[in-house]
């Protein structure tokens, strides 16, 4: 049996970027259930690719009746296409196969997961004294990634460079800048030690990236999805941002990993603003990433039982009774 449910997680305060901000965490969680044990995947409907909780919901009830009897994670690649639906599911069925097994996720995966992995803080964007006021209460954490919008972007990395001068730093700008306006950062964003930009242009047109100097290395984040985007992001970007509601689950993420190792691409591994249940299962893709950026949680008022655990910057794995 496979059901579906609506969850709401209130965050401890507003969470905002370039296009916009959210004070809830709108969840959809699977259950999928054989004889007596049952599997749990968590997904995040989100809004800029289409959909909702109301259309999330309604593709997993769709196909729920030719996974029911047979939960099999290769038909469903087949059934849904990549997002926030077929995410739920597909986790929900690695949990359900460990339980099953009696092995850990990881270990069916073949995937070597440490105890523990360095994670990111990120901060909200907000005006450059209160970006450093943030960085400088999270000065203890070696990386911190930062959100950013189109107007006064430099200002702010300054300020939270300055609050937090030794730690590790992502600038993220959701889409937000233009070619030419990139290409004046950059040179700024070298000085000020930044290790990585996310996403500076639109993902429908950054074929700009190819032509100039990545003095700072560039994330791909909404411009990659699955495996099937590796070839065209080769050219343009240094890194790609595997999130499990844009592969469509942990079965297509830990191809695209695979896949961007073999052209050379760097892995972050990013998450969407959900519970420790959505972190989980990509752990297993942040065990080889050289940034994991899993903090969701963290921005939550509360986590659901059994959450992850999270101390000076590290995460620790996943125990059984959260996941896989």
């Amino acid at each position: 049996m496979i059901t579906a449910r609506h969850e709401s997680w209130p965050l401890a305060g507003p969470f905002t970027i370039s296009r916009g901000s959210k004070s809830i965490a709108e969840v959809v969680v699977v259950t999928v259930e054989q004889g007596s044990e049952s599997g749990h995947g968590e997904c995040v409907p989100y809004l800029h690719y289409g959909e909702s909780i109301k259309s999330v919901i309604e593709q997993i009830e769709q196909t729920a009746s030719a996974l029911s009897s047979h939960p099999d994670r290769t038909l469903l690649q087949s059934l849904l296409p990549p997002g926030a639906a077929r995410n739920a599911l597909d986790c929900a069925m690695w949990d359900l196969e460990a339980k099953q097994r009696r092995e850990r996720a990881w270990h069916i995966a073949e995937v070597d997961m440490p105890a523990h992995m360095g994670c990111a803080y990120t901060l909200s964007l907000a005006d450059p004294e209160t970006m450093r006021a943030a960085a400088m209460e999270s000065v203890d954490l070696p990386l911190l990634k930062m959100k950013v919008g189109k107007e006064g972007a430099i200002e702010r990395v300054r300020a939270v460079r300055q609050g937090a001068p030794d730690a590790k730093l992502i600038v993220d700008a959701n889409e937000a800048w233009t070619l030419d306006l990139l290409v004046t950062l950059m040179p700024e964003l070298a000085a000020l030690n930044v290790s990585l930009l996310e996403q500076p242009l639109p993902a429908d047109g950054d074929e700009g990236l190819g032509g100039i100097e990545h003095l700072v290395p560039i994330a791909a984040d909404e411009s990659c999805h699955t495996s099937a985007d590796v070839d065209r992001l080769c050219d343009l970007y240094d890194v790609v941002n595997i999130k499990l509601d844009k592969t469509g689950g942990l079965t297509e993420a830990l191809n695209l990993a695979e896949c961007a190792r073999r052209n050379s691409l760097g892995i972050m591994v990013g998450c969407m603003v959900g519970t420790s249940l959505a972190m989980a299962p990509a752990m297993l893709i942040g065990s080889t990433a050289e940034f994991v950026d899993l903090d969701g949680p963290l921005l939550l008022t509360q986590d659901r039982r059994h959450g992850l655990t999270y101390s000076r910057g590290q995460v620790a794995r996943p125990s059984v009774e959260l996941w896989g």
